[in-house]
């Protein structure tokens, strides 16, 4: 949720910013409306409310009066009084009633709109990134003598994965690993979690269904609710990443600042619809509903945060060097950002079959936007203000499957195993 200060002080920075995005622009005149009539009406509020209390210390010593003198004289006094009290009690409660209704609709528009673009990002859609680096070179699979074969293809030479038993049991877009593909997994997983608590990040397993509040205050109800599952009879959801439920965990808490920066790195099985992009990578386990991943989340001081970003950020890339893959670090444009970053650097591995590059990873800074509407607040000298959070995704784990499979892979079927894998996978130096 954005600073209504910002909102207040300075609205056409707010309108720019969901311009860049392709969003609706007048949110924000409608905010200020609705914010301008539930301040009005807070005030007929609270005059009503303090006109009551004057008027409850009149009747007081009126009806004491009465009562040691219940004259004609006072007893119409005190029927005037109670009547008078009558009407600004109904008076009050309407006041109350919509003042309360309108500060709700402040509360949804603010919640329609999204986190301030940083104003470094690109402006444009998904095309228009920017690129910050290049690391590694693709393999000259025709100088070597073969022609790659999709992961699919390695995949199951390997029995390592079986997307038609997936889609037999599940449905389009489930798959099973197997044998060596489980395998891998467990390996990528203890991997990344041996990277994230070296780099002092705390492990976790979170919950993968979460209430609507946590869904909500991330920022997943909004533009990204068609790809959220939902549990109609618990009133539950799926997450789609463990960043939801990391989000939340401080939810409603206020932090010393003492304690900050909190760095987490949470593993979950992760939920999702992929709904619009029917007819897009149907082939294979780059795309699917459902998948296990590690996530990156920090809390820290507002002051932190552009450190905590390329912090994230340069983890990202040790772990892809560390499994020898060639990619490519862009900065993402404001049009393909989700609601709650302000700024986003994806990582995109080199995919052989595919002659691209494909997002691995991702770290999103989400400034106060999410702490904001989770009501996460640090304390410090200066008094109590709300934090800001980010995340990163460490290892999403079909994706890095896919790109291990194909730019290790060998004219004989076999697929060279990183050095930085092979002590999980039991000292295993190929998968054949």
């Amino acid at each position: 949720m954005i600073d209504p200060n910002i909102l207040r002080t300075n609205p056409d920075l707010v309108r720019e910013s969901q311009e860049k995005r392709g969003e609706d622009s007048s949110l924000v005149d409608q905010w200020l409306a609705a914010d301008v009539a539930a301040r009005k009406a807070q005030q007929d509020f609270d005059s009503l409310r303090n006109e009551q209390k004057v008027l409850g210390k009149e009747i007081g010593p009126i009806q004491g009066q009465f009562k040691k003198n219940p004259t004609t004289e006072l007893s119409a006094q005190v029927d005037a009084l109670m009547a008078r009290a009558t009407d600004l009690a109904a008076r009050v409660k309407a006041a109350d009633d919509t003042a309360s209704a309108l500060n709700e609709k402040v509360v949804v528009i603010a919640g329609a709109l999204s986190n301030l673009v940083d104003p470094r990002s690109p402006v444009g859609g998904e095309a228009k990134f920017t690129l910050l680096e290049t690391v590694g070179t693709p393999r000259d699979f025709a100088a070597e003598g073969f022609t790659p074969k999709s992961h699919l293809e390695i995949g199951e030479a390997l029995k390592a994965i079986d997307v038609d038993r997936g889609a037999k049991v599940s449905g389009s877009r489930f798959y099973f690993l197997t044998g060596q593909g489980a395998l891998l997994e467990f390996a990528l997983l203890n991997l990344a979690m041996a990277q994230a608590t070296a780099n002092g990040l705390i492990p976790m397993i979170t919950p993968a269904l979460v209430l609507p509040a946590a869904m909500d205050g991330t920022g997943f109800l909004g533009q990204a609710e068609e790809n959220v599952y939902r549990v109609e009879s618990d009133d539950m959801y799926l997450v789609g990443t463990s960043e939801v439920p990391l989000a939340a965990y401080h939810s409603d808490e206020i932090i010393a600042a003492a304690e900050l920066p909190l760095r987490y790195a949470g593993w979950s099985t992760c939920f999702r619809r992929e709904a619009g992009s029917y007819g897009k990578d149907t082939t294979g386990i780059i795309r699917v509903h459902q998948f296990d991943k590690v996530e990156m989340f920090v809390y820290c001081d507002p002051a932190e945060v552009e450190a905590e970003h390329a912090r994230l950020l340069q983890w990202e890339k040790d772990f892809m060097d560390s499994l020898e893959l060639p990619y490519r670090v862009i900065d993402v444009a404001s049009g393909d950002l989700g609601s709650s970053a302000a700024r986003k650097f994806d990582i995109e591995a080199w995919i052989p079959t595919q002659g691209t590059y494909r997002e691995v990873t991702s770290t999103s800074n989400t400034t106060e936007y999410q702490a904001r509407r989770l009501k996460i607040r640090m304390r410090d000298s200066e008094g109590t203000r709300p934090l800001a959070t980010l995340n990163g995704t460490l290892c999403a784990m079909p994706r890095i499957i896919v790109a291990i499979l194909e730019n290790h892979q060998q004219a004989d079927g076999t697929v060279i195993v990183p050095k930085a894998l092979q002590p999980f996978l039991g000292g295993k130096t190929v998968l054949s």
